[in-house]
């Protein structure tokens, strides 16, 4: 009776360890074994090997607990055979059969999802060692099962995973409202272009180069921009653009007889179709506030500025200076003041 209780204990013991091994390592996160992996402890950096090539050593816990399971039973069995009679070996297999079901599979895996970390970091230098043992064995059923087994490098998470985590750190209160906000209008700068978020051309404010700054004063008094666009013989045709502050300096200076061409400076074209992400970069890049959006065949289109990309992950931003907040809105209306002024009807935001 005795080597039947060791027999049974060793079957439980070894398939619980299989079992609750299996379910910590699975649990843990490659994000998170990565993040282990920096306070440079052994088994934080096997257990982020093993979690960056997970497949044999998983095979190996799979092999051994099978091994536990079913060695373990046949010898139990055949202990069994001896102990009891025919009547009592059905009732000892069926609760044999129940034990390993409970402690030697759902138990453990529940335990090793529950406190997946300290254990994947217990097992994972002792799983590295047996995995080598048998790499002759998992490395033949690897080739049996190559065909059936698609060998494509998946992502260890993905864009919507991010934003999921984003709402429900928000919802734990781990991270506050706005963080979680900011963390997804991030994504947003790949998804949108600049003809999404540019001033189109009829609210923008732009000169003739050919005028002088005395001639210009009073648009440039009136104007709510810093930066005013200079053009040629219209809008299609921008020289440059000059800055508010320097006209004023100018006109104070008595540089008023200088043509706006002849101070302008260079400005940046960009496609309708540049991302905000790359327009966030260029920016960056170039020190610069503001390019010209154009379209496919090179007129303007209208201008976007470094404000217009930050506003897409903090919404809005408004300045004392600022008449009008929505400038898309206010140039939908005034092109339908201008049709309406031809005789032309406009649908409504409602239709």
């Amino acid at each position: 009776m005795l080597n039947l209780a060791i027999a049974i204990l060793i079957m439980l013991l070894g398939s619980a360890l299989c079992s609750g091994s299996e379910a910590a390592l699975l649990s843990v996160p490659l994000l998170k074994a990565q993040q282990l992996a920096e306070s440079q402890k052994p088994a934080a950096l096997t257990l982020l090997a093993i979690r960056q090539r997970v497949n044999r050593p998983i095979a190996t816990i799979v092999i051994l607990n099978n091994l536990f399971n079913i060695v373990g039973s046949v010898l139990i069995g055949g202990i069994a055979a001896r102990v009891f009679n025919h009547a009592l070996l059905g009732v000892f297999t069926g609760v044999l059969t129940l034990l390993v079901i409970l402690f030697g599979e759902i138990f453990p895996k529940i335990l090793g999802e529950r406190y997946a970390i300290p254990i994947a970091l217990t097992m994972a230098v002792p799983v590295r060692g047996i995995t080598w043992l048998f790499t002759p064995v998992v490395v033949l059923l690897e080739q049996i099962t190559a065909p059936l087994i698609n060998h494509g490098h998946r992502p260890s998470t993905n864009e919507a995973e991010i934003k999921l985590l984003a709402t429900i750190g928000q919802q734990e209160g781990i991270i506050e409202a706005d963080e979680a906000e900011m963390i997804r209008r991030v994504f947003r700068l790949n998804d949108l272009k600049s003809v999404d978020i540019m001033t189109p051309r009829v609210a923008l404010t732009h000169l003739p180069g050919d005028l002088t700054i005395a001639e210009a004063q009073e648009q440039i008094f009136n104007s709510q921009h810093s930066r005013i666009l200079v053009s040629d013989s219209d809008i299609d045709h921008i020289l440059g653009l000059v800055l508010k502050n320097d006209l004023l300096a100018a006109l104070i200076q008595g540089r008023g007889h200088q043509r706006l061409r002849d101070v302008a400076r260079p400005v940046r074209f960009v496609s309708e179709t540049e991302r905000a992400d790359r327009l966030l970069q260029e920016f960056q890049t170039a020190r610069g506030h503001l390019a010209v959006v154009v379209d496919e065949y090179g007129g303007v289109s209208g201008v976007v500025t470094l404000e217009d990309v930050l506003e897409v992950l903090t919404g809005e931003i408004v300045d004392e200076t600022d008449r009008s907040i929505d400038l898309q809105k206010l140039a939908r209306q005034r092109q339908r003041q201008r049709l309406k002024a031809r005789g032309f009807d406009w649908p409504t935001e409602e239709q």
